[in-house]
């Protein structure tokens, strides 16, 4: 039984990986040169008062939280790469099988989210 039970592990290990794939962690150097570059679509999952509270420029806020946030997502460019971020990376994180289950195929997330983006010294706009 303990055979089987391995060999059925080894069998699912490598589908665990195959959503993570789709995604690729960024610190804030890395998201601030996509974004300058115009490659990527922001995604900014914190609540309406923390993005007027200062956001990444040309950000779309569309807040994991709200009851209608798959809805809010059809409202965003699917054929873009997008940039994720929330304030600290947990939410963020969390809806990144959202963003996928959507129909997003290139997802950019900004690891230590917009904290991170602030103490690298990056641009906010309010």
């Amino acid at each position: 039984m303990k055979r089987l039970s391995f060999i059925a592990a080894l069998c699912v290990l490598p589908l665990t990986g195959l959503a993570e794939d789709k995604v690729k962690h960024v610190d804030a150097e890395k998201a601030a040169q996509l974004v300058a570059e115009g490659k990527v679509t922001v995604v900014d999952v914190r609540t309406e008062d923390e993005f007027k509270d200062g956001h990444i420029k040309g950000a779309a806020n569309v807040d994991l939280l709200s009851k209608d946030f798959v809805r809010k997502l059809e409202t965003v460019d699917k054929s873009k790469p997008v940039l994720v971020h929330c304030q600290a990376g947990g939410r963020s994180t969390r809806s990144l099988p959202k963003l996928e289950q959507a129909g997003f195929t290139e997802i950019y997330h900004l690891d230590g989210g917009m904290a991170d983006w602030v103490k690298a010294g990056k641009p906010v706009e309010k």
